[in-house]
């Protein structure tokens, strides 16, 4: 809880880019750091409730500035600050987008190594994307950090002892997203879009991640129930099949994840490196002291992309 209370953060200079989406619904980039077209560009996507402004995000574009690097944070659906165009909210499977932002990134910068880097829920996503693509991933090294690897353990997880207190946070937060984008649609008069936010009823008494997924995610996204989401959105089930030198950086106290839901070491794939470390919370991991603290993310995951653009460029 270090970094969204008491940590000063960065100022930024960025540029923000809209992109159009297939599906007539758009994404936000907020771009940070050099123009030059062969520099290296770091993608940066944010957690559950989080956006381009989450204490991690920034501290990192931070850190990537340092190296002389580009990069380009993505606010998922309706996480800028304006509520998306469609019903379909952000989840923890989007992968789709994922793949239309890179595609993006990849024709704008045609020359620029790309990679890219995924906190909690973005992580799941990056790695998803991972091991969908395969050897036909078009980033060149990743980083995922606090990954909820099965979404359901991670949904038991989050309504255990003091945990409590974040899931009720998020259900604020999540169901808050749903009404601003009611308000949205009924100002501007998109009643194909208010049809079916109403279908799901009310959304006051909604207090865990189970029935949020099942009475919001799964309908607005195509799933049978929040198990079939859960199954079909978990990262774990993806992690063998990614070929892309990928960072997976986790902690053994992480309140939202039980230590049987982090992947043994032979699920993972020969390019995949993990970091354990026994403290850290939930994209946490600072240490030093009051006076000075250390960002451990902001080291050790800057160190990896440049490590492995180094290698890239001496095979």
């Amino acid at each position: 809880m270090w970094g969204p209370i008491w940590r000063k953060m960065p100022a930024l200079e960025r540029r923000r880019e809209r992109i159009w989406l297939d599906d007539g619904d758009f994404l936000d980039l907020d771009w940070h750091g050099p123009h030059d077209a062969k520099v290296p560009v770091v993608l940066v996507l944010h957690g559950l409730t989080g956006s381009s402004n989450s204490h991690y995000v920034v501290g990192l574009q931070h850190a990537m500035e340092k190296h002389g690097w580009t990069s380009v944070a993505l606010n998922w659906r309706g996480c800028s600050g304006e509520p998306n165009l469609l019903p379909r909210s952000y989840h923890s499977g989007v992968s789709d987008d994922l793949a239309a932002v890179i595609a993006h990134l990849r024709r704008a910068r045609p020359l620029a190594p790309l990679y890219a880097v995924g906190y909690s829920m973005g992580g799941n996503i990056l790695l998803k994307h991972l091991g969908e693509s395969g050897f036909e991933s078009q980033l060149q090294g990743a980083a995922a950090v606090s990954v909820p690897f099965r979404l359901d353990e991670c949904a038991d997880r989050i309504g255990l002892g003091f945990s409590k207190v974040y899931q009720r946070h998020f259900m604020r937060e999540m169901v808050g997203y749903i009404k601003d984008k009611q308000r949205r649609f009924q100002h501007e008069g998109m009643n194909d879009g208010l049809s079916a936010l109403a279908a799901l009823g009310s959304l006051d008494n909604l207090r865990t991640f189970w029935e949020f997924d099942g009475r919001v995610t799964a309908p607005l996204n195509g799933f049978d129930d929040a198990q079939d989401y859960y199954r079909k959105a978990s990262s774990r089930y993806y992690l063998g099949a990614i070929r892309t030198p990928t960072l997976l950086v986790q902690s053994a106290d992480d309140p939202f994840v039980f230590q049987h839901s982090l992947p043994a070491l032979h699920e993972l794939s020969p390019s995949t490196r993990f970091d354990l470390q026994q403290r850290g919370g939930h994209v946490g991991f600072v240490g030093g002291t009051l006076r000075k603290p250390v960002y451990y993310l902001e080291q050790c995951i800057p160190q990896w992309l440049v490590d492995v653009h180094g290698s890239a460029g001496a095979a």
